[in-house]
This record gives structure tokens, sequence and C-alpha cells, in this order.
């Protein structure tokens, strides 16, 4: 039953719908933080004496083996279980698994705590709810900087939090969705290029960047077709002009795709240098300084993000009825061929 295409359409639907309905409640374990737990848990085991830096490369890359292995296998059991004890009660929980996966609403509260913050003009608050969803050091960035740093997070997570794991989880169901996001925890925790994880996260940063390579590229063109879709607020020409012009301008192969739909759909410009553990790090501009960068602009950004998961579900949708049909004639000439 779990190959049915209208089975797994319902699934789909249901999961988005309960994202953009209920985001993330903190009173609700979720499967990242688990994730979370057992990426610490394990990297305090491997690093233990090791010194060198290929010791340091190959325990990185055990914990990727011990981690996806860990999440697959209890994805799938906890699925199988489900749908053993009753159709009904596997179908409830790929729903919740496919809701679990995704993240369209809980980044646009996180983003909108900072607009809040920034309104009400409040800047210490804003700093601090910033620094709550971005990497680099929050301590001195002004009110455009902290509206720069949400924009460009809600940009770049519109691949990672919306559009990849949908397109994972169309392709491979709930444990390729979990998959995936257990390469992205990784690297959100251990893929830094610093001088704890150089060596340590290598692995786990190029695998992420493997994982969101095709996704970022559909992600970005589903923005870019927002903006011509969402009025005056957002320039359709913008957004490809400065996507063909900027969406290489980063050390990630990845994170200037959605960055610089954004900033041209916005007319804004984006990135340049920040602060992370206390060093600058140098970055390329992306996207015309046509105009300041404000905290409207925040919201605006979540439209683009909010019209780029739409278009994707309809597609997700699609690429469900097609495996289903393939998986369909591929049984059936199986059957042919044993008869």
């Amino acid at each position: 039953m779990w190959n049915r295409p209208e089975n797994q359409i319902a699934v789909f639907i249901l999961g988005f719908f309960l994202d953009l309905a209920l985001g993330d409640p903190h009173v609700f374990p979720h499967p990242v933080r688990l994730m979370g737990k057992l990426i610490n848990e394990t990297e305090k085991r491997l690093r233990k004496n090791r010194t060198s830096s290929d010791a340091e490369f190959w325990s990185g890359t055990a914990l990727i083996a011990i981690v996806l292995g860990c999440t697959a296998a209890s994805a799938w059991i906890i699925l199988y279980a489900a749908y053993s004890l009753h159709f009904y009660a596997g179908m409830a929980m790929e729903i919740l698994m496919v809701y679990q996966i995704l993240a369209a609403k809980c980044l646009k509260i996180e983003s909108m705590k900072v607009y809040e913050c920034l309104k009400a003009g409040g800047l210490e608050q804003a700093r601090a709810a910033v620094s709550m969803i971005v990497g680099r050091d929050t301590e001195a960035l002004n009110e455009e900087e902290i509206a720069k740093a949400a924009i460009e997070t809600v940009a770049e997570n519109t691949c990672d939090g919306v559009i990849a794991p949908m397109l994972y989880t169309a392709f491979g169901g709930p444990v390729l969705g979990f998959l995936y996001k257990a390469v992205n925890t990784m690297d959100s925790m251990i893929g830094y290029k610093n001088d704890t994880y150089l060596y340590f996260g290598r692995a786990a940063a190029k695998l992420d960047d493997i994982a969101n390579y095709v996704p970022s590229r559909i992600s970005a063109v589903f923005m870019i077709a927002a903006s011509f879709l969402l009025g005056k607020e957002f320039s359709g020409k913008g957004a490809c002009y400065i996507y063909r012009r900027d969406s290489r301008n980063h050390a990630s192969p990845n994170s200037a795709q959605t960055e610089s739909a954004c900033a041209g759909a916005l007319g804004i410009r984006l990135a340049g240098d920040s602060q992370y553990f206390g060093k600058t790090v140098k970055k390329s501009y992306i996207g015309d300084n046509q105009r300041p960068v404000e905290y409207e602009d925040i919201k605006r950004v979540n439209k683009l993000m909010y019209a780029a998961a739409v278009q994707c579900e309809l597609l997700c949708i699609l690429l469900i009825w097609g495996r289903g049909i393939l998986w369909r004639r591929f049984m059936a000439g199986i059957f042919t061929g044993i008869m």
C-alpha cells in the first residue's frame, strides 16, 4: 500500500499543510533535536585522543556513517511498525514524519521574531533573535545588518529547510527525507572551516554540498518564478539578472543560488564580509545596492519562500504520481516475466 500514488500524495499534502499550520512547537519532541544529540554524543566518543588531521577526517567520516545508519534504520523501523499495526496508523505516522521533515512555518516564525524586534526598535532584542538563526557573530550588527542576516538565512534555508527536504521526500519517502535532514544537521553542527572542525567536519560539509547541489538550483528557479507572480514589490527581471551574474559569488557552490535570486527580486545587496567566531570572513557581495535593506524585506523574503514552497509542492505531487506509475509498470513487468 505504501507505493499507491494516491495515498502518497494525500500523505504529502497533509504533511505540508500541517507544517504550514503548526510549525515546530517547542513542547513537541522533534527528530532533528534527537539527531543533534546523536551527533554530539558520537563526536565526543570519536574525537578522544585524535590529534592528526587524517585521524580527524576519518573520525568525521565515521560519524557520518553512524548518524546516517541510525537515522535510516530508525525511520524505516518506525514506519514499518506503524503500517504493521494498521494501514491508517501507518498513514498517520507517515503524515507526521513528512510534517517534521519540513520547516517553512518554523523558518517564517523565527525570522519574523527579528522583524518584530526591529519594528519595535529593540536593537539588542533583534541581535538576540537573529543570533538564533545565523552562525555569524551578531553582537555588533546594526539594524540594516541584522535585517540582511535574517533575509540571507530565509533565502538560503528556502532550499535547506523547505525545497530540498520536499524533493527528497517525494523521491524516497520519509526515510530519504530524514536522511537529508541528517546530512543538513551534521553540516550545521560540524561543517565549519574553523580550527575545531576544519578536518573533522570536512566530509559532512562536502556531503551537504552534494546533497544540495540540484535542490539549490531548483529553489532559485522557484524563487525567480515567484518574483514574477507576487506583484510590484518584486522584480522578476532583476531576479533573473542577478542570478545569472552572482549565483557563484560564494565559497559554497549552493548558498548564492537562492541568495542571488532573492537579492535581484528585492533590488538589494546581500552577503559581504561577516564575523564568525571573532574572525572576519571575506565574502563577495550578491546583488546591487539599489536601496538600503530594511526590515520589511524580511516579510518579503518570506513571501518568496512560501511561493517557492507551493510551487515545489505541486512539482512533488507530479513526481510522486509519476514514481507510482513507474513502480506499477516495473512490478507488472516482473510479474509478467515470472508468469
